[in-house]
């Protein structure tokens, strides 16, 4: 399991941003070619990312992940060829409606991976599952495994405007009925595919509490990670979203009374007969905490 607690975004036209969001601790940075960068400076943009990732390769310990514009503009495919570097993980691939978008950036990726040289296949994909209505209604499709696959997120801005929403969350700041179901869809999805569920932003970077409040709800309905806007969100987010110090005590404890059974449907651990999805529920909080997990066949 790919480890995604924190994904912070930057835009690619701007090396000052990019250095600094380099620098924030984050699991991942987002160098942004899509909504943080006018039409006029995308080409500019694309030359700005390839320097900064020439002098950069090495020197964080944070994952590269590209947003490339959607595969429908007339600059997709020069971002992907842009975002073809060793330095870079993945593409995260904006308004991405089902598993044909998925494969079509895929079979993109073959191509600009083969022209940089590089090893076809080792540049993932991060689609924004729930950015159109025809996206959310896709979702279902999404389930199995997929090649490239890194992981799964949502967001409720774009999703709001072509519905004709006014707004994405109710009075009392929960999200709106159609925001639930993109979100409950999303991690549903996920984990029939078998990688991280990412949360979606915390508009208000001001907020530490209601943002500490946030990742403790998206932590404790199954998300693994959230995207961050702003770097003095990483660290509260790395926070939240790490196990604490009991949950991986309990954790391990589980793990090793599996390990000293072998083969066995059910072990005691505290009292407690705990079967294989506790296994499982505590090789993902390992996973979490960072620490390398045997995973059984």
């Amino acid at each position: 399991m790919t480890r995604l607690r924190s994904l912070l975004f930057a835009p690619a036209d701007s090396e000052r941003k990019m250095t600094r969001a380099d620098a924030a601790g984050a699991d991942a940075v987002i160098f942004d070619l899509e909504d943080s960068v006018a039409a006029e400076r995308k080409a500019p943009a694309r030359d700005t990312l390839r320097a900064f990732l020439d002098t950069r390769a090495g020197s964080s310990p944070s994952k590269v992940i590209v947003r490339i514009n959607p595969l429908g503009s007339e600059y997709a495919l020069d971002d992907l060829r842009a975002a073809s570097h060793p330095a870079v993980a993945a593409v995260m691939l904006p308004k991405s409606e089902g598993r044909a978008d998925i494969q079509r950036c895929a079979a993109m990726l073959d191509l600009a991976e083969s022209a940089a040289g590089l090893p076809t296949g080792g540049i993932g994909i991060l689609p924004v599952a729930t950015e159109t209505a025809q996206a959310v209604l896709k979702l279902p499709e999404l389930a199995g495994p997929m090649p490239r696959l890194l992981g799964l997120t949502w967001g409720g801005e774009d999703l709001a405007t072509v519905i004709g929403a006014s707004a994405n969350r109710r009075a009392d700041g929960a999200w709106d009925d159609c925001f639930r179901l993109a979100r409950a869809l999303t991690l549903l999805s996920a984990s029939a595919c078998g990688v991280p569920a990412i949360d979606t932003l915390y508009a208000d970077y001001r907020d530490p509490d209601g943002l500490a409040a946030a990742c403790r709800e998206a932590r404790r309905s199954g998300f693994s990670g959230k995207i961050a806007i702003h770097p003095d969100q990483v660290g509260i987010i790395n926070d939240m979203m790490t196990p604490d110090a009991g949950e991986i005590e309990q954790a391990r404890l589980v793990i090793g009374a599996f390990a000293a059974n072998p083969g066995a449907g059910a072990v005691g651990v505290g009292g407690k007969m705990l079967d294989r999805p506790h296994l499982l529920q505590a090789q993902r909080i390992l996973a979490l905490a960072g620490e390398e997990v045997f995973h059984e066949s």
